[in-house]
């Protein structure tokens, strides 16, 4: 063991690391952030960061170092922190020129994946949710609470297993039940990077939560203490009740809402003075949509390569603004359900496809807009940056040019053109009209524009003071950081200024100097330099030394020559450094002055942000409505849903060819159910999928891709689609597949929307025929209605129920035969079919000659030994055939190939025969055919 002992620096350091067990500690040393340790290792390991050595531990070890530049720090540690670590970062908290002793640091802050504030941390700008989770045994309920604390936006919600009075829960805490799936369901449609839960932490939710890349944060249980939790948030709030916040009754999530805001102030050690409020979100109040169909719709990201721009919310962001993303994404994943609400959004949109001009104008403001909200929440927090506070003012300066926007004669110069040509004086005169009378934007223009836009544009605050104030405090272009000078804007403080003119005069001086000694003492490679360690000094070479006057005094010896000073060099280093160290932290000073004046303006930033997030929105579903020739739907409190001409909006932009567009009519009354069949690759997964997301889009406010569209409101989509194995919990294909038919099920209304693709092919043929027409025969009930389905299946005696249950319909996707070449036409036509095409398929994935000839081979051998449907003694009515026949009647079930009539007629060549011999043929076939037994 080592004799000597740990330094002081070292002590600080094993101190900080006791009070914050769990976190990678990184420990200011000067311009560094300095790791030890396990935590160096990690950081080595994790960003790629040469790992060294200094000094040795308790056990006499040499001890593991990595190191990263202060400048660089928020980099670094956002990619260990998106990597699952929390980091601590400990500061020096006193100037060390001033420290008597050891420099004073302390942790002043922690950062974990919910709790990322600094701009250069986020690497997207969807939101970035801290998550909470309270699990009532009692109630079988799941209280949850989410906080962006870049943001400020803070919501609750609930997952009760509910549903009827018999029921119970006892298996949401392993992981099932109706419960477990709503918070799964709140889990996939908001994505948080991590959660805080109880401790002892439930071990199944613990595991399901990891599974999903979520950092998991035990915190203490008194935290979760409904009175303890209650108490909290009425004293952040400022309120005597919760009961203004719609919570009452909801003390699952009261009690999660309380620890997540204690867990997020804690770990910041800031009251979060910008979470202003506490908003409640109920499954009730929007359309549900579960894990499951966000999932299997591609709601949000593809299932295959998770990016998001083949997804339904890719394909419809071309938001300006990341306040507009971020509300577009709430949109799809929480369609409305309320009429009124749908129908003032579908205004919104449309006034924007109708008024083109207004549009384009908008759009072209708002593409220079920041991510203001954020920027709010870091002036709050304290940590906003001067550049932040530059791209705020660029931003609010654009805002009287949105309203300018509505104004019908604005149209004759584009946006950016008239901030190019007029400045300041143009927004000058935009500000003039939008605080006129009722002949300015907010007075008239508002009054002809829909309800939503107007109350934007009403709650969108200029901020002119804001803007003037940042205006005469920052420069132009300044640092990245406050605390190393160049901030302040001259003119904005006396003393400042006073202080730059002496440093900027002592440096001139130097250089006054400088050339005076060269010419004095005949040494024109003489330097004037400075370092912090000896101040200003006069440097000459080797070759020079002989030169040297005599007054010049010696300071220090290097390997080129030697370095000196005189007394009036001295006297001017003093002047100079003290002025360099006044004006440096004088302007810190000013600008933490500034932040905090700012920082009572963060509430009309929020409103402001939000209010340019929703415009956002309502112009980008108007520009990609009227760019994709979309329709408004017709939304009705029915039971139908009526598509005419209908596309899927994603396929459809990732074509190169055209979509063929197909119909849909389903209704809970008499096309309550729709079994399609057809081949495989015929577009059947396509369609359904076609249907549920213009339903998603209709009800979330959007134009839909039809000729035309008639929604009644649908509850709930439900989607059984595709085989993903639960690998992490080792259960298969077939049992995930009856856990989600399960909670389609137990939880379907005759309001909900129903997409089943395949079920029951995880097992036996015999066993997943009748699970699947024992399921169509339940959503079918007996009742006069049931939930609008779409049913595809490969299970061909399926098509038989159509006689039994008088709420379904047969349909297939048809299919064009040439020789041995098909053709999928990706047309819906009524009928049913009993060909899939797998192998014919299967030749198209390049599956080898030999392979396929035998399963030709198998297949007529197989066909042989069925049962003719054309014989079938119950009227049922006919199969089709996958061909599409234009102009004909109905087609029938077509003949069997063995048949000897089949065979002579396959076998002649009429372009041979004379008249005589086509009649003799013609005879002999009739002949045939009455001997036969088997009818063609």
């Amino acid at each position: 063991m080592s004799k000597e002992g740990p330094t002081p620096a070292m002590l600080q350091f094993y101190e900080m690391k006791r009070r914050y067990p769990g976190t990678v500690l990184f420990f200011q040393m000067g311009d560094f952030y300095e790791t030890f340790g396990e935590d160096a290792e990690v950081v080595s390991r994790e960003l790629e960061i040469t790992l060294t050595s200094r000094g040795r531990d308790a056990d006499g070890e040499k001890m593991p170092l990595a190191g990263v530049p202060i400048h660089a720090g928020e980099m670094y540690i956002s990619r260990l922190v998106r990597k699952g670590y929390r980091v601590a970062v400990c500061d020096q908290i006193e100037d060390p020129k001033k420290a008597k002793g050891i420099v004073k640091r302390d942790v002043v802050r922690i950062i974990t994946p919910g709790t990322m504030m600094d701009a250069g941390m986020f690497n997207t700008s969807g939101p970035s949710y801290l998550m909470s989770i309270f699990y009532d045994k009692k109630r079988s309920e799941y209280g949850t609470a989410f906080l962006d604390i870049s943001t400020g936006e803070f919501f609750i919600s609930s997952s009760n297993a509910g549903g009827g009075a018999g029921k119970t829960n006892s298996a949401a805490e392993v992981g099932s039940g109706n419960a477990f799936a709503d918070l799964n369901s709140d889990i996939a449609k908001y994505m948080p990077a991590e959660c805080v839960v109880q401790s002892p932490i439930n071990p199944a939710l613990a595991e399901n939560l990891k599974n999903r890349g979520i950092l998991v944060t035990p915190y203490r249980e008194s935290a979760f203490d409904y009175d303890t939790a209650s108490e909290y948030l009425k004293k952040h709030f400022g309120v005597s009740s919760l009961e203004g916040y719609g919570c009452i009754g909801m003390e699952s999530s009261i009690r999660a809402a309380g620890a997540c805001l204690a867990y997020a102030c804690e770990t910041q050690m800031s009251d979060l003075s910008h979470v202003r409020g506490l908003s409640t979100r109920l499954p009730s109040g929007s359309m549900i949509l579960d894990a499951i169909t966000l999932r299997n719709l591609e709601v949000l990201e593809n299932i295959r390569s998770k990016g998001t721009d083949t997804s339904l919310f890719g394909t419809l962001n071309a938001t300006k603004t990341a306040m507009g993303m971020r509300i577009l994404r709430k949109y799809v994943t929480a369609p409305l359900i309320n009429r009124n609400e749908i129908e003032k959004r579908l205004d919104a949109v449309e006034y924007f496809v109708k008024n083109p001009m207004i549009r384009s104008s908008l759009r072209e403001c708002l593409d220079k807009f920041s991510d203001i909200e954020r920027i709010a929440g870091r002036i709050s927090y304290g940590n906003a940056g001067p550049r932040d506070l530059v791209t705020l003012k660029n931003s609010l300066d654009r805002i009287p040019l949105v309203k300018l926007s509505f104004d019908s004669g604005h149209g004759a110069f584009g946006i950016n053109q008239g901030i190019n040509t007029c400045g300041t004086g143009e927004i000058s005169r935009a500000s003039a009209v939008c605080d006129g009378d009722a002949g300015g934007i907010n007075g008239g223009i508002t009054n002809s524009v829909p309800e939503l836009i107007a109350k934007a544009l009403a709650g969108t605050s200029e901020m002119q003071a804001v803007r003037k104030l940042i205006e005469s405090a920052i420069t132009d272009d300044p640092p990245v950081l406050a605390k190393g000078g160049g901030v302040i804007r001259e003119g904005y403080d006396k003393s400042l200024d006073e202080l730059r003119y002496i440093s900027v005069s002592g440096k001139d001086w130097i250089a006054d100097f400088q050339q005076t000694e060269r010419e004095r003492t005949g040494i024109k490679s003489l330097k004037v330099g400075y370092n912090k360690v000896f101040g200003y000094f006069i440097e000459v070479t080797k070759s020079n030394m002989s030169m040297v006057p005599k007054e010049y005094i010696r300071k220090q010896t290097t390997a080129n020559g030697e370095r000196y000073t005189l007394p009036e060099l001295q006297e001017k280093e003093s002047l100079i450094a003290n002025a360099e160290e006044k004006l440096i932290a004088l302007e810190y000073e000013l600008y933490q002055d500034l932040i905090l004046k700012l920082k009572s303006e963060t509430e009309t930033l929020q409103k402001t942000a939000q209010c340019i997030g929703l415009l956002d929105v309502y112009s980008t579903l108007g520009a990609v409505s009227h760019s994709r020739n979309y329709v408004r739907p017709v939304i009705e409190d029915s039971k139908r849903l009526l598509i005419s001409g209908g596309r899927h909006p994603v396929v459809e932009r990732n074509l190169s060819a055209g979509f063929v567009p197909n119909d849909a009519q389903i209704d809970a009354s008499e096309n309550q159910i729709l079994i399609i069949t057809g081949a495989n690759m015929a577009g059947k997964s396509t369609y359904m999928r076609e249907v549920a997301l213009i339903t998603v889009m209709a009800q979330a406010g959007c134009f839909v891709p039809a000729e035309s569209a008639v929604i009644g409101i649908v509850d709930r989509i439900f989607t059984r689609v595709g085989a993903f194995d639960d690998l992490s919990s080792g259960q298969s294909t077939f049992m995930v597949e009856m856990l989600e038919l399960a909670n389609i099920l137990n939880n379907v209304t005759d309001r909900s929307l129903v997409i089943l693709d395949e079920i029951g092919r995880g097992t036996s043929t015999l066993d997943g025929y009748s699970i699947a027409k024992a399921v169509l025969e339940f959503l079918h009930g007996k009742g006069g209605e049931g939930p609008r389905t779409l049913f595809a299946t490969h299970f061909h005696e399926m098509v038989d129920i159509e006689a039994d249950l008088k709420r379904v319909r047969n349909y297939h996707f048809a299919v064009k035969e040439t020789g041995n070449d098909i053709a999928f036409l990706r047309k819906l036509i009524p009928g049913a079919t009993d060909k899939s095409y797998g192998i014919h398929v299967a030749k198209l994935a390049g599956i080898p000659d030999k392979v396929i000839g035998r399963s030709e081979q198998i297949l007529k051998e197989e066909m042989d030994r069925q049962f003719d449907p054309s014989t079938d003694k119950k009227g049922r009515s006919p199969r089709f055939t996958q061909m599409l026949l234009i102009d004909t009647p109905a087609p029938v079930s077509a003949p069997k190939r063995d048949n000897p009539v089949v065979k002579k007629l396959l076998n002649s060549d009429p372009d041979s025969m004379t008249p005589r011999d086509a009649l003799a043929f013609l005879y002999e076939l009739v002949n045939d055919a009455r001997n036969d037994e088997n009818k063609p």
